[in-house]
This record gives structure tokens, sequence and C-alpha cells, in this order.
């Protein structure tokens, strides 16, 4: 049965218990009560969360004291933790394992009375979120990199989740980063004082020190929630269906034990559905982004060129839909055959259909949100739905004061990210599974020619109107030089409203969240033309080198 979501389910996150406690109240007796010892240590710079935690290559992440200073820092400036859950995991990359034992000597160290993981600290960033909000935990430490490329040379990350199972908001990280400026020491317990590796290859309850460890079945939760969100039955009917095929690229990442699960195990699809399928270190080789650039497996299987358009010497034997995750499944891309949806059109689709489509939105939707950057296509939607809209800045933390508040159910991100308010993060696989609804949905009658996906997205664009989209990346450009560029511009506001013709406003997007009322500043340049075209400016926070340039038309 699924399991109930706890208390922090629905409300409103009123206030973040999060401060800076001195080395007197973190040290002596009262800072080892887990039994361990403090270890001396000196701050490292440039420890500040980007968009999503913090992402470096993975030798400076095992530098000595590194991850423990970053990690005290967690603990430092979230006091509810000592006494309380936390859930640990990651999506499996390289150095995943030796980071979550650390990690789990310094938890007990600082006093956390439990924690909960998985066998081999091994699930995605959904089911992490999902676990918080139905153990009650106080927070989760996640180890990813998202759709970073993984391996020895490669990324490694690390980001703290609230209580409401969401990224935290910048005024927690804020703090965080404010305290690894200062840090000189941490607390761990002594290695042998940890069970056996072997001990996490399987459910079960283990102990260190005072601290209880739970290592639970991810996988099996995550199937449970997504069994009480859709229709199985009538997912099942459709895979049935002789006329009917898919295939998932879980592009060895964490999706893959996910959607064996999900795809084959529950659903009945063939084992041969599934590509890359198997959850590796350093991902097989390839770079876990699910767009048209990176997941060349999946366009090649659905009769695409990397441009999204047909390929004309490929159309034998191509799948009716195709899905594809990041590396740590909270992303997905959509295709049908021979037909690339973007990810701006894929949220305006499920937000139009999820009344009719998904048993979990059969009272209609309270609101819908997108990122700045993304395109007005879930606008559209919203006005003829007659709900609310909201543009937040870009990072799925913005989306979570929204969603406790009840005011959206469902949102998304050009960057391929796609939600609900059954978690608090997006999540790759709930998105094909909604797609897979509203195919499902429309086919019911398997005597009916198919409809597949072309057509359901020519029909939305009929009824809501269509637009147009394109983004284009500048990446590992000097930190600095970017930085400058961007000032330049906003020093020209003044100047490009009186000279560039049809622009009616040029400026530095601000956002303040009308829940808490929080304000972020700085977060992308606008141009706006009269009829509503814009093209935006803004540094990507998700990369680990130098600095990333992201233009959208």
């Amino acid at each position: 049965a699924p399991f109930p979501l706890d208390k922090h389910a629905g409300t409103a996150r009123v206030g973040i218990k999060a401060t800076v406690l001195s080395d007197t109240s973190m040290g002596g007796a009262e800072g080892l009560r887990g039994g361990g010892v403090e270890k001396k240590s000196v701050p490292f710079s440039g420890q500040k969360p980007g968009t999503s935690g913090l992402r470096k290559k993975v030798k400076v992440f095992q530098e000595p004291g590194y991850l423990e200073n970053f990690v005290q820092s967690i603990f430092d400036t979230n006091p509810d933790l000592k006494g309380g859950t936390l859930v640990i995991g990651g999506d499996g990359r390289f150095f995943n394992s030796e980071a979550s034992l650390t990690i789990l000597r310094m938890a007990a160290a600082n006093g956390v009375s439990r924690v909960v993981t998985m066998p081999h600290f091994l699930a995605s960033t959904p089911a992490i979120s999902a676990l918080v909000r139905t153990t009650n935990a106080n927070g989760a430490i996640i180890l990813t990199a998202s759709h970073n490329p993984g391996g020895e040379d490669e990324d490694f990350g690390i980001k703290y989740n609230t209580n409401n199972g969401g990224p935290a908001p910048n005024q927690v990280t804020d703090l965080i980063y404010e305290r690894t400026t200062s840090i000189d020491r941490y607390l761990i317990k002594e290695k042998d004082d940890l069970p056996g590796v072997q001990s996490f290859n399987t459910t079960g309850q283990l102990q260190l020190g005072d601290m209880q460890i739970s290592v639970v079945d991810a996988v099996g939760r995550y199937s449970s929630l997504m069994q009480s969100i859709f229709d199985f039955d009538k997912i099942r009917a459709l895979l049935k269906r002789p006329d009917f095929s898919m295939v998932f690229d879980a592009m060895n990442g964490v999706a893959a034990p996910f959607a064996r699960r999900i795809f084959v195990d529950d659903l009945h699809a063939p084992e041969s559905s599934l590509l890359n399928k198997h959850a590796l270190p350093d991902f097989g080789g390839l770079h876990p982004d699910p767009n048209l650039v990176y997941a060349s497996t999946l366009v090649k299987a659905m009769g695409l060129t990397p441009t999204g358009l047909p390929d004309t010497k490929n159309t034998d034997n191509i799948p009716d839909f195709g899905a594809a995750a990041d590396g740590d499944a909270d992303r997905n891309m959509i295709a049908g055959k021979q037909f690339f949806v973007t990810p701006s059109d894929s949220l305006a689709v499920i937000a139009a259909n999820a009344k009719d489509c998904i048993p979990y939105f059969h009272q209609g939707l309270k609101g819908v949100a997108r990122s700045m950057p993304t395109s007005g296509a879930v606008d559209n939607v919203a006005r003829k739905l007659g709900i609310d809209l909201y543009e937040v800045p870009t990072g799925w933390k913005f989306f979570g004061n929204l969603m406790d508040a009840e005011r959206i159910s469902i949102c998304g991100e050009e960057s391929f990210g796609t939600g609900s308010d059954h978690i608090r993060e997006k999540d790759g696989i709930w998105a094909v599974l909604a797609w897979l609804s509203i195919l499902a949905h429309r086919n019911q009658d398997a005597s009916q020619p198919l409809v597949g996906v072309e057509q359901i997205v020519k029909e939305h664009w009929a009824k809501f109107g269509r637009s147009f989209y394109t983004r284009y990346d500048y990446e590992a450009v000097e930190a600095d030089a970017a930085k400058s560029m961007m000032q330049s511009m906003r020093e020209r506001f003044t100047e490009l409203k009186s000279s560039v013709p049809g622009l009616k406003l040029a400026d530095d997007f601000q956002y303040t969240d009308p829940v808490d009322g929080s304000v972020a500043k700085s977060q992308g340049i606008r141009l706006i033309f009269d009829d509503n075209s814009r093209i935006i400016f803004r540094l990507s926070g998700t990369g680990s080198v130098g600095a990333t340039i992201r233009m959208y038309v």
C-alpha cells in the first residue's frame, strides 16, 4: 500500500530553522554525544552551492576534509538534525558509496537519532524526496551531480533537502556556505564502529553507536507511490495493444532499477523496452543528460536527428513512444515516432490533460508554475483552464513554497524537468507515466487506430496555440569574463530600450516569493518585445568547472 504523506505534506513552510552554531556549542561533550572524535580542519574556498547543490570534480571531493567540511556545515546550520531523522542516498556515480559511509559516520557523531538509506545507497532524487516525506525526516543529504558526467575524473555533487523533501531554499544554502568559510573542525565516528559495507547491500536495521540505520526498499516504496497516482491497469491495457510499443533509456543512471520495477515488473512492458539499463558509476561513458545531443541512443531509436527533426534515412521499426531520464532520474525527455516533444510543450500537454487522464488530479489543478526561461506554452493552458500561473527563477527550490501553500499542482522547467506536488523534486519517471496515462486515455478502444504522441501535441497546438523556443549553451567559459559580460548588458538596459525596435522591457528578473516574501535577485536578463517574444541570458549554476552561459529565444 502507498505510504501516507507525513505532516509536512500540503502545509506551508512557515520558517526554516537554520542558524550558525558556535564552535563552543557544537564542541566538547555536547557536540560529541554520538561518541565521535573531533578532527581539525581549515576552510576550502568555493564551497558555495549552485542552483542545486555543490558540484565539483570527484578529485576535489576526495581531498582530505573537503567533503567533511561541507557536510559538517550542514549539521552546524541545521540543528533540527540532532536527535532527528536524516535520509542519505545518491545516484550511484563514482564516489557515492565512500561518501555515503563518511556521512553516516558524521551523522552519528553529530547526534542524529536515525538515518534512512537504501541498499548500495542507491536511489533517485525523486525517491529520496518521497522518503523524506513518508518517514517524517528532518532532511536529506543527496549525493548527485544530476545530469553531469560521472566517473573518477568527472563530476560529483552533494545537496541538502529540507523537511518538505525539496531542495534547501537560498536562506539555508547561504548559511551553509557562510559556515564553510570559517569552519575549523568536523565531528566523525571512527571507521571501526561502522557496520561492514556488505550490511548495506540489502534492507534491514543497523546500529552505529546510538544512531539507528534503516536500510529500506526505496524502489518498492516509489513504485507504490506511483501506483497511488496513476491508473496502472489502464496503462497495462495500452502496453498490451499489438500496435503500440515503447522504449525507455535509463542512460545507465539510477533510473535503471526504478524503470525495471515499474515498466517491466509492474506494467509488463518487455525487458527489451529498456535501453542503457544498468546503473553504472560512470554511466557507461554516457553524458546522462536527456536531450537531443546526449540521449543519442533514444534519439536514434525514435527516428530523429540531433536537431529533433525526422531522420529520413531511419524509418524502420520505430517505437510509438520513447523517453529518457538523467543520472539521478529527475529529468526527462519525451518523444513520439519521429517526433520530439520540447520540455515546454510536454509541461503544457500534461497540465492540459491531467484532470481527465490522471486519477491524482481528478478534482482539477490548483495552479501551475514554470521557470522564467521556459516558454509560455503552459501559460496558454492556465488561461484556458482559469487557474493561476506562477513564473519563478530557475531552480526547483522555488516551486517548493508554492506547493506547500497548495497554490500549484504541476510545474516544470525548459531544462527537461517536470513534476507535481506528490513530492518536492522534479520527477522523470512520473513524467513518463503521465504521458503513458494520456496515451492510455486516448486509446481505450483497441479497435480504433492508435492515437500517437504527434497527434496529441498537434491537437494541443490547435486548441491552445503554439510557442516556439530554442536554447543555446556556451559551456565551461571563464567565470569572471561571463560575469563581466552579464554586468555589461545590465549597464546597457537604457540604451537597448531606446535603440532596439519593438523592445518594451529590458531588465534583470527579480522574484518575490508570494508565500514568505523572500526575494531572489539577478535571476536572468530579459529582453521582452511588443509581441511578448523574449530573449533571455542567464548564468547556469549546475556546472562544475567555469561558467555556463545560456541564451534562450
